[in-house]
């Protein structure tokens, strides 16, 4: 298990890059360090992938298109293929670790449109109503599947059989999660064009960021008008453009700041936010410190 404390992206997108994600066997397993990330949260992103998770110690808190979880210590749960989320470590008192299995479905399903895909896999990740399927301690059903989570973390890739091995434990957990999910999967789900949408202007935004935008070019980026582009932004995000915008321009300027030594001016025109003293008012309001402040607690901090 691999010991994570930042996120890599595709460039000019938020689709998550997995570097030591292999084809010939997709799954990797990771142990997140959340109080190590760059502001201690993971931001707005996605993966054609299935998530597992298990919280080790800490909390965090899960933000959705559908809303917000907090997962304590001993719970867990699955994030959706292609679901948008961001996430943010919560508690203060102790550290905020997070057990991931993260693979493609293949690894369970097998060759694509076959039985076990068309009959066990496809109604769920393809069911726009499921984003994020908790499992909390209490349920008996539940807790067998986080059971089985934790378990999978203590098989060595050293071992003989162990690629049979954790496949088997991945597919009893997807067995048990069909059966859980089954409920949401019988509400009636149109898929949200919203989400196609927001992914589309904010693949325009990553790419445009050190530029001036407009919403209207925005809204083009999508092929949306002014007004569905706001409506999309509030029903997906929870803001506004505008918002979303100043909040990924002070997201790349704490990266910068904390990665390397430009000095605060370059950086603020460089993260498309102008002057160096609009810069160091809006960077304070959002990280309650100087942008000098955050570069050297980030810099010297054990990373």
């Amino acid at each position: 298990m691999k010991n994570i404390h930042s996120i890599e992206f595709y460039t000019g997108s938020k689709e998550e890059l997995l570097p030591d994600f292999e084809k010939d066997f997709p799954y990797i397993a990771s142990r997140a360090e959340l109080d190590k990330y760059i502001g201690r949260y993971v931001p707005w992103h996605w993966h054609k992938t299935v998530e597992l998770f298990y919280m080790e110690s800490g909390s965090i808190e899960y933000d959705t298109p559908g809303g917000k979880l907090l997962f304590p210590a001993g719970s867990g749960g699955m994030v959706n293929s292609n679901v948008l989320h961001m996430t943010k470590a919560m508690s203060q008192r102790e550290k905020n670790i997070q057990l991931l299995h993260i693979f493609d479905v293949s690894l369970l399903a097998g060759e694509q449109g076959n039985r076990i895909e068309q009959k066990y896999i496809a109604p769920v990740i393809t069911a726009p109503q499921i984003e994020l399927i908790p499992f909390f301690p209490g349920n008996a059903a539940e807790e067998n599947i986080l059971k089985l989570i934790l378990k999978a973390f203590h098989f060595s890739g050293d071992e003989f059989g162990y690629e049979i091995r954790l496949r088997e434990i991945l597919t009893e957990i997807w067995l048990m999660l069909f059966e859980l999910s089954r409920p949401m999967r019988e509400k009636a789900g149109e898929h949200n064009k919203s989400n196609d949408k927001i992914k589309l202007m904010m693949i325009y935004i990553h790419e445009h960021y050190k530029e001036k935008i407009s919403i209207p070019e925005l809204a083009a980026a999508a092929y949306l008008s002014e007004r569905e582009c706001y409506r999309v932004f509030h029903d997906c995000l929870h803001m506004t453009p505008v918002d979303y915008i100043k909040a990924y321009r002070l997201q790349a300027a704490c990266q910068m700041l904390a990665k390397g030594q430009e000095p605060v001016t370059v950086i603020s025109h460089d993260c498309g936010l102008g002057s160096s003293s609009y810069f160091g008012k809006v960077f304070r309001e959002y990280a309650h410190c100087s942008p000098t402040e955050y570069r050297k607690k980030w810099q010297n901090s054990d990373r």
